[in-house]
């Protein structure tokens, strides 16, 4: 059996993809379910955050593994299997060990470093002990990648690299200014009460709010945290619980609103934080036109250069400025040689020398844009020259309203980017700013730690896969020895006990003497890589039953399982 691992993330699919990919907890309950009762796979695992979905699974064969993991997750995410599998990345045997292990020490997280994923492995890792479908490999796979995190965040400086989703969103609110001083003396809603929401809200207690509304559809836990806000020693905030039906209304009131909750649809349309603000600011709010909407974080707002605005046109026609060429050299500058010939196609098969776009006239010069497609076929790129003049970007009012949407589906209607007195930072435009985030030093130590862990499990799982077969062997062994004693207290039947003592304890000295060598050297041999084969090369020329190897696996499995739930319970 092998390790296989079938996901997508923040790093192969966009943020609308995993959005609609997203499992819910009865979803990943099933899931596993499906996945254990299919042929290929013998113990299952899902991993789901807001920024991936993976499968973790024991197969007997690689490419039907793949081919049941991918339709599965298909078929419980709601995404057709074609539109999935250009997003889905495979990890087999070792380098599944390598991503999780890297996933588990924040490598692979939108934000290097965090350490939120590892409440995310220790839940996932427990749903499968309570369905039972974890067994052997998955146990010891998931509670390893725990103690490799752990490592990574103590003997490093990981956390340095980069810091909670949270934090990161708050930062980013507040476009690089001190959360702290952002913070002081604002008044926070938190919808949802889950562990994001939680460390949201207590993230923001210690930056100084004055306030924090906590709303959740179940009032008990909503209760609790504002309960636990309240009590902590490192704030001041006042914490108070509200139902779900009072969001409106608090809308009125809040600075700060952070949302993240389970559901599957808008939870903040665009219509109620616009009823909001105009309840704060006694102003009817107002959309702004989509190239005025507010940035997401970390874009630099930049004059548009939208492709394809007009027949295949690589250019933003409705930004040409009077009198200026969409055709000619200052049109084109700094343009790529394929940008250039797809633009040099366009105007070639332009029907008409001039046309009007927005009462601009648009000169049509196809032997012109001809001839500098030649030159970027020899030069690779047209050279910055008489490039138009940036149009000037208007002074944009402070937001009077800050949105902070973690959950995945997205809770916070995305036309909320387009009112004006709100910034949202979202999971996508997370993912933006995330993108180009410095990594600190501490990751190359990170990574050698993974590789070192990787190695060890590896050799640990060889050494382990063998223990079984050698465990037959010397029962084998052990069975030979009595019958040979047998035999003899039925030929010599005046052997006195003393005797036969001192006979039993010699043969049974012979037999361990002769195959410690060969068990300790086989353990050792198939500990390295490619040394699976050395448990088959046993069975064989000692003979042994495969049933009684199997049922020694079994045993051994079947206490592993009891000591496991016993610690779970």
């Amino acid at each position: 059996m092998s390790l296989l691992v079938v996901g997508l993330s923040h790093r192969s699919a966009p943020v609308s993809v995993l959005e609609r990919a997203s499992l819910s907890a009865d979803a990943q309950v099933k899931l596993l379910q499906d996945t254990v009762a299919a042929e290929p796979a013998t113990e299952a695992s899902v991993l789901a955050t807001c920024n991936r979905i993976e499968l973790y699974a024991d197969v007997d064969k690689f490419h039907a593994g793949v081919a049941e993991l991918s339709t599965l997750l298909a078929q419980h995410s709601g995404v057709g299997l074609e539109e999935l599998t250009p997003h889905l990345y495979v990890h087999y045997e070792d380098r599944a060990v390598h991503h999780l292990f890297s996933v588990a020490c924040g490598l692979d997280s939108m934000v290097v470093g965090e350490g939120q994923i590892l409440g995310q492995i220790k839940d996932s890792l427990a749903r499968a002990q309570e369905l039972h479908t974890a067994g052997r490999l998955l146990n010891d796979l998931f509670q390893q990648s725990l103690r490799v995190g752990k490592r990574a965040h103590s003997e490093t400086g990981i956390d340095r690299a980069g810091q909670s989703l949270v934090t990161f969103g708050l930062e980013q609110l507040a476009r690089g200014a001190d959360v702290g001083a952002w913070a002081r003396g604002k008044k926070a809603l938190v919808v949802g009460a889950g562990s994001m929401s939680s460390l949201a809200a207590a993230t923001l207690a210690r930056a100084g709010v004055a306030e924090i509304v906590v709303a959740n559809r179940t009032s008990d836990r909503a209760e609790r945290l504002a309960r636990i806000l309240t009590e902590g020693d490192d704030t001041e905030a006042l914490a108070r619980a509200v139902p779900m039906a009072s969001v409106p209304f608090e809308l009125t009131r809040a600075d700060i609103v952070v949302s993240c909750t389970g559901a599957t649809g808008t939870v903040l349309t665009a219509d109620m934080i616009a009823a909001g603000l105009e309840g704060r600011t006694g102003e009817p709010a107002v959309t702004r036109p989509v190239a005025e909407a507010e940035p997401a974080a970390g874009e630099t707002v930049l004059p548009s250069t939208a492709a394809g605005a007009d027949d295949n046109c690589p250019l933003d026609l409705s930004a040409v400025q009077p009198g200026f060429s969409v055709m000619g050299e200052a049109a084109v500058a700094g343009m790529d040689a394929a940008t250039l010939e797809q633009h040099a196609a366009w105007a070639a098969g332009s029907a008409v020398e001039r046309r009007e776009v927005g009462r601009r006239a648009v000169e049509a010069d196809a032997e012109l844009i001809g001839a500098l497609a030649a030159l970027a076929a020899s030069t690779g790129r047209i050279p910055e020259r008489r490039r138009p003049e940036p149009v000037e970007e208007p002074p944009r009012p402070e937001p009077v309203q800050f949105l902070l949407d973690l959950a995945m589906p997205r809770d916070v209607d995305a036309a909320v980017h387009r009112l004006a007195g709100v910034r949202l930072v979202d999971i996508e435009s997370l993912a933006d700013a995330s993108a180009d985030a410095p990594m600190a030093a501490d990751v190359d130590q990170v990574r050698r730690i993974v590789s070192d862990e990787v190695a060890a499990f590896g050799a640990a799982q060889r050494a382990a896969h063998i223990t079984p077969t050698v465990v037959a062997l010397r029962t084998m062994a052990a069975d030979v020895v009595a019958g040979e004693i047998a035999r003899l207290e039925g030929r010599l039947p005046g052997l006195d006990d003393k005797h036969r003592a001192e006979i039993t304890q010699t043969v049974r000295r012979v037999v361990d003497k002769l195959l410690h060598a060969p068990t300790v050297r086989v353990k050792q041999l198939a500990a390295e890589p490619g040394g699976a084969g050395y448990a088959d090369a046993l069975r064989t020329l000692f003979n042994l039953d495969p049933e009684t190897v199997a049922s020694v696996s079994r045993a051994e499995e079947s206490t592993e399982k009891a000591e496991t739930e016993g610690r779970h319970d």
